[in-house]
């Protein structure tokens, strides 16, 4: 019998029936939340800090400017900007940089305990099937020494009867 040929809707809608895709989706709103946490830790808590230590005052105002705006001011005092400013972002590329570290950091430590959880449950599971094992290998040590009883105790009553059958053979013959 020929195997149907998957085609690409089937195998997405079994990817959809799986249930994989929900954990998927929980993953990525928790990690959206858990993002904006972090960039709020940089931005509200460690930019300040940071700041505090610069001339600019913040760590998203240090930049190198390339080419600076030129602005055109109105005989009413309204500006107008002719050409923007050019500039490398210095600060808001280490705030960046700091927000990846701290999210990694974090992603690191979740998976490493999940790492070690998965490890003790498997060593649970090892030392219940090693204690299953044993229990089962005295069980059938028990067995086996049960039967090597019974079969002594057989083979022991064969000899009785073997030797109860000769008295009786030299008492028959002796009458």
């Amino acid at each position: 019998m020929a195997k149907k040929k998957s085609t690409f809707w089937s195998d997405f809608k079994a990817f959809l029936s799986r249930g994989n895709i929900l954990d998927m989706a929980v993953g990525v709103i928790i990690g959206g939340a858990f993002g904006k946490i972090v960039t709020g830790l940089v931005n509200f808590i460690l930019n300040p800090i940071i700041g505090y230590f610069v001339k600019t005052g913040s760590l998203d105002d240090v930049k190198t400017v390339l080419r600076p705006a030129e602005i055109e001011i109105a005989a009413d005092g309204t500006e107008k900007i002719i050409t923007a400013e050019s500039a490398i972002l210095w600060g808001s590329w280490v705030q960046t940089i700091i927000d990846f570290i701290i999210t990694a950091f974090c992603i690191f430590l979740i998976i490493r305990a999940i790492a070690k959880a998965k490890a003790i449950a498997e060593r649970e599971k090892i030392a219940t099937a090693e204690k299953k094992a044993a229990e089962d290998k005295a069980a059938a040590e028990a067995k086996a020494a049960e039967e090597a009883e019974k079969k002594a105790a057989f083979e022991n009553s064969i000899k009785q009867q073997e030797v109860l059958l000769a008295e009786i053979r030299d008492i028959l013959a002796k009458k």
